[in-house]
């Protein structure tokens, strides 16, 4: 059929109106009176033709029919939507608008329309001003006469089953129409009374689609979570964005429940996290909008903030942002609510819908979940650390063969050094695949093996497992550690701690294994380094402090339980039990930070008598005694302590320059080009070293001469200040002038040949002597008075 007898009246179809010379009669008893004014064979073919799935393509093809029937300039269809009170327009005669026209409605703009269901609207003053504007930018204000048709629909409300709803779903716009109005009002009823529920349902389809492509899109972000599960707040932050787009939000903020305190803290709050604001935003459980979410579990779309009770127009005020409607919805886990989601502003200067309201509570969905795979997923990776970091330790190193075990169980000869039981002996000058073997010749010295019944085979593949465990750094190494576990060795057998009851054999035991073990896997940087590079280490330890300490701990343990390594097996389960946990004490007691928490402490203790009933006491005493053997480098002559100073300042300012790489400014004691070194020294000695030892030597006066090798250490660092501003000319980095011969060579002239320097360390002994007898007898006096 050609498109210009699409309209044209059938043979078929009686008239239901007779043309008079004079006026037009109407015939009551024509069997099709039902319809007044339509061709029920234009109708049927336009019902025909109505096969698209767009309600754009429908749209236009009953424009195209009113616009014939009416004989009107131009027709259009006013879409409009109750549940968002929102106008559009996407159709005008039969062109599809590349952009839908959209406006937000009054809340009672709609509603409104009902009144006008037998009649056009009477005139544009009758509509919302907006309605208004958006039919002026198809129509010019005085293009001519327009007639608005209101299309009301019946619905039925899922909460009231009973009732039907009558509600306007579109105004027909109809430009100079040659018909009058009664006969378009007529003439649009009759033919939508067969094409309105195509054309409805057809629409809810649409919008039906449009939730399924919001929800694919949110599983699609869903999919992009599990990149930052690793890190809450990014997670958080990410999912706040992604809604924000996904339902066209100005503003978002996240609320997590702080179940202890009974408020809601913001994790993201107006797209930012906590992490880059000064303050954190706290709100009370029962307060404001999110408040009110999270205590009833119900989701709020407000539609006028400033008209809305709970909403707090301070913040607003605070922050200069205007707040016009609000979707607020809880966040629930398998437990209940966790938090709430509050999203601002929908743009386009619309509010927030009935699909937006369906986004949010699938993305509440989604959030929940997410939030509780993020804690999980952080315990995962915790332990996945320690598991890597094993590994790598593993890695890093090769295992202890049988071949290397049997070396040094068998092995004949003597080892023996002279002075190797005096405080004066330098552990540094045992040769390096010796010291196996001296560690075992000290523990048989201590009778240890004896006492415990310790397999030295299984001692031994400990030991070179430690060996192995420490790194090839200058200072932090296992000649180190041999050094700090001779140091103990010494301590145990020069102050007889065991013999006269100051320390049991089982802490004994602890003190040398904790002494071997206590810097396994140093990295050559301090705790401070670690947290500010967010190593792998810092996430596992900074919550707990002491971060390296923990890691030297937990690495003594995987070795003490890697095959064929548990010597202490031999122990009794109280025993083993015990004895770890004097390790950990131990260990963690290297940190100088734990040692000035309890330095007064130690001091009190040392000025009233050590009390050997007394844990605390036990305690301190260990901890003393664990500081004093890993600084007892600086009990060593001259010569010795400017080696380790050489040894630990070539850390100190490697630090300094991963510092530098990472954009941070090291402390002037680990930057080369500033630090200088003497008078760090002479700080670090005065300050640190000589208290602490001051501590051992009124526990055990045969300690005063490790306090005296002290204080010449301290003569010589002085003496070393005008030589190192005078060599400064002639060095770029005081490092250099630390590791010259020149610098050496001129500090031994300074202190002069070394039967002076003896004689000087004698005459202070004396000094020191009479002192300390004045000092008592001063006690002794007091005492009297008392």
């Amino acid at each position: 059929m050609a498109n210009s007898d699409l309209y044209k009246t059938p043979t078929y179809c009686k008239a239901y109106y007779i043309p008079d010379e004079d006026n037009v009669t109407y015939i009551e008893d024509n069997p099709l009176t039902k319809i007044e004014v339509s061709d029920p064979a234009k109708i049927l073919q336009l019902c025909e033709n109505l096969t698209d799935i767009r309600t754009k393509n429908l749209e236009g093809k009953l424009n195209i029919y009113f616009r014939s029937e009416a004989e009107a300039e131009r027709v259009f269809f006013i879409n409009l939507f109750d549940v968002s009170d929102e106008a559009m327009i996407q159709v005008v005669q039969d062109k599809i608008l590349d952009v839908p026209l959209r406006s937000s409605l009054a809340e009672d703009t709609i509603p409104n329309i009902v009144e006008y269901k037998d009649e056009t609207l009477k005139c544009a003053e009758d509509l919302d001003p907006k309605i208004q504007s958006l039919i002026n930018e198809i129509v010019a204000e005085d293009s001519g006469e327009l007639i608005l048709v209101p299309i009301l629909a019946k619905e039925r409300r899922t909460n009231l089953p009973k009732r039907l709803y009558v509600t306007p779903v579109y105004l027909i716009c109809f430009v100079n129409a040659s018909r009058d109005s009664s006969f378009v009002i007529r003439m649009v009823h009759e033919t939508l009374r067969y094409c309105l529920t195509l054309l409805l349902n057809t629409r809810q389809c649409e919008e039906e689609k449009r939730l399924k492509n919001q929800c694919q899109s949110l599983l699609s972000v869903a999919r992009k979570l599990f990149s930052h599960l690793g890190d809450l707040n990014d997670l958080l932050k990410e999912i706040m964005s992604e809604a924000r787009r996904l339902t066209n939000a100005e503003r978002c903020s996240l609320f997590l429940l702080d179940p202890d305190h009974m408020h809601l803290v913001a994790k993201v709050f107006d797209g930012v996290s906590p992490s880059e604001k000064k303050t954190e935003v706290r709100i009370a459980k029962d307060q404001g909008i999110a408040g009110h979410v999270a205590a009833t579990g119900r989701t709020l779309n407000i539609k006028n903030a400033y008209k809305h009770p709970l909403f707090y127009k301070g913040m607003d005020e605070a922050t200069g942002f205007k707040t016009r409607n609000i979707l607020c919805f809880p966040i629930r886990d398998e437990d209940g609510i966790v938090g709430v989601a509050q999203l601002c502003n929908k743009m386009g200067g619309g509010h927030f819908d009935y699909f937006d309201e369906q986004v949010a509570n699938a993305f509440s969905i989604y959030c929940g979940i997410s939030i509780m795979h993020s804690l999980v997923y952080k315990k995962i990776q915790d332990a996945q650390a320690r598991s890597q970091l094993s590994n790598e330790l593993m890695m890093y190193h090769m295992r202890v063969s049988d071949g290397d075990v049997a070396d040094v169980v068998l092995c004949d000869k003597y080892h023996d050094m002279t002075e190797f039981n005096c405080f004066t002996f330098i552990p540094r000058k045992v040769l390096h695949f010796e010291i196996p073997c001296y560690i075992l010749k000290m523990f048989e010295n201590l009778k240890i093996l004896d006492e415990f019944r310790i397999k030295r085979d299984i001692l031994t593949r400990f030991l070179l497992y430690v060996k192995k465990g420490y790194r090839d750094l200058p200072y932090h190494n296992w000649v180190h550690a041999f050094s700090v576990t001779h140091f103990a060795y010494l301590a145990l057998k020069n102050f007889q701690l065991v013999e006269l009851g100051y320390l049991s054999k089982l802490e004994a035991l602890a003190y040398l294994i904790a002494c071997l073990c206590h810097d396994i896997d140093h990295r050559g940087t301090t705790n401070s380094f670690q947290q500010q590079s967010n190593s792998v280490l810092a996430s596992l330890y900074s919550s707990e402090g002491s971060v390296m300490e923990r890691h030297h701990l937990s690495q003594t343990l995987a070795t003490l339980n890697t095959d064929g390594c548990n010597f202490l097996e031999c122990l009794n389960r109280v025993d083993y039990i015990k004895c770890l946990d004097l390790i950990k004490n131990l260990i963690l007691a290297t940190d100088l930070q734990v040692h000035y928490r309890i330095h007064a402490r130690q001091q009190t203790m040392a000025m009233d008598g050590f009390n050997r009933k007394n844990p605390e006491h036990r305690y301190y005493l260990c901890s003393l005694l664990m500081t004093c053997a890993d600084l007892s480098d600086q009990t060593k002559d001259w010569s010795e302590t400017k080696n380790v100073a050489r040894l630990i300042y070539a850390e100190f300012f490697t630090q300094g320059d991963l510092e530098k790489k990472m954009g941070k400014e090291p402390v002037v004691m680990m930057n080369r080009e500033k630090a200088s070194i003497p008078d760090h020294q002479l700080e670090f000695l005065s300050d640190c070293c000589v208290c602490i030892f001051r501590i051992l030597a009124r526990i055990f006066p045969i300690a005063e001469c490790l306090v005296d090798a002290i204080n010449q250490n301290i003569k010589a660092w002085e003496k070393s200040k005008p030589i190192f501003k005078h060599l400064t000319a002639n060095y770029a980095t005081s490092y250099e002038i630390l590791t010259s011969q020149e610098f050496e060579d001129a500090v031994q002239a300074a202190l002069g040949p070394k039967e002076q320097l003896e004689e000087m360390v004698e005459e202070e002994e004396t000094v020191g002597e009479e002192q300390q007898e004045k000092e008592e007898e001063d006690d002794e006096d007091d005492e009297s008075e008392g």
